[in-house]
């Protein structure tokens, strides 16, 4: 039987991609820094993650143009626009550049598009999916290229992007990028004004710089997301969302276990609400993927019951392979070992195409 899936999961992959199943929405998930045992040690106090409904699973090599060991933003380029690019760089290629992305392309096809993230939304890997600039640290510029680009949906914190610093903001330039967007987009500031945001376009800024850590944060990962997909579903012409659980790269740079598994499972719980979701739509693509993997951990055995044995090798990432976890119309396209290139390009022709009526 096992046999028999895997021929018939390589005759797929060896369809033109017209004659496949084409979605009407695409939901990319990154786990930032989620390795294969970051997911081994959130399954071993969880058992019955959402990641286990999927029946399509890849591997994904993460290299950059020009190192071994990725940084997110050349990994987020690369998924975002299926280019290779230089650590540090943002939407860019090696010479400088612009690569254009899944957001820009979605939107030229007319669909809706949308930003969650738990880290700020100029940060390095929601800034690939819109951004082009030469280093990711420019997030101011970052911030006003977000507020010009048109995206319907931005949910997260870093408000001090877009603010002067006489307004307890980063930008020197004296704008006040909060005010632009207040004319375009229904804005939200804290947990009350993000419940009442019900039409597109919606920008969700939740605090000045991050949002606090998983269950300390003012509105969920998942409860953000099921608001955008509730919100970006009401397009007719379809939806790319991105959602990002950001900071399992930064509890692994720290080597702190247990906030390394919170963060894992944060995600997992919100992996959960997009498959519900999927499943009920019928048209909708999703992807689980990482950036790359931070930490190099190990997981060395059982402290107690809801306690591991965690080991770290460094406090950087590393160039092991991440996991890749696909459903819906088209999953069958990302099974096997890839490039994370592998992963842009093929979304970007999926957008290209139209989808099912």
């Amino acid at each position: 039987m096992a046999r028999i899936v895997c021929l018939l999961l390589l005759f797929l992959s060896a369809l033109p991609l017209q004659a496949r199943e084409v979605p009407r929405n695409i939901v990319l998930v990154i786990g930032d820094g989620m390795g294969l045992a970051q997911i081994s040690a959130a399954h071993s106090l969880r058992s019955q993650l959402a990641l286990g409904r999927f029946p399509v699973i890849g591997l994904v090599a993460t290299a950059s143009a020009d190192e071994l060991v990725t940084d997110s933003a050349a990994a987020a380029t690369a998924l975002a626009s299926g280019h290779k690019t230089r650590n540090q760089a943002i939407g860019i290629d090696p010479a400088g550049r612009p690569l254009p992305n899944l957001v820009e392309r979605a939107r030229a096809r007319g669909m809706a598009t949308g930003l969650v993230v738990t880290s700020r939304i100029t940060h390095a890997t929601p800034a690939a999916f819109v951004a082009h600039v030469p280093h990711r640290r420019q997030e101011t510029r970052i911030a006003e290229q977000l507020a010009n680009s048109g995206v319907e949906l931005l949910f997260g914190g870093g408000r001090d992007m877009f603010l002067p610093r006489l307004q307890g903001g980063q930008r020197k330039d004296g704008k006040n990028l909060l005010q632009r967007l207040a004319r375009s987009h229904h804005l939200a500031n804290d947990a009350k004004s993000f419940a009442r945001l019900d039409s597109l376009p919606a920008v969700a800024l939740l605090a000045m710089q991050a949002l606090p850590r998983a269950g300390q944060r003012p509105v969920p990962l998942a409860q953000m997301t099921t608001k955008a997909l509730e919100l970006l579903a009401r397009d007719e012409d379809g939806f790319f969302l991105m959602v990002e659980g950001s900071q399992i790269d930064w509890a692994g740079h720290r080597n702190d276990a247990r906030w390394v598994v919170q963060e894992t499972l944060d995600l997992d719980s919100t992996v959960a609400h997009v498959l519900d979701f999927a499943q009920r739509d019928g048209n909708t693509l999703v992807l689980v993927t990482a950036d790359h993997e931070t930490g190099g951990l190990a997981l060395e055995g059982r402290a107690s019951e809801q306690e591991l044995e965690i080991d770290f090798t460094t406090h950087g990432h590393t160039a092991s392979l991440v996991p890749l976890f696909a459903f819906g119309p088209g999953a069958t396209l990302f099974a096997g070992i890839l490039d994370n290139t592998d992963i842009g390009q093929r979304l970007l022709e999926l957008i290209g195409q139209k989808s099912s009526p």
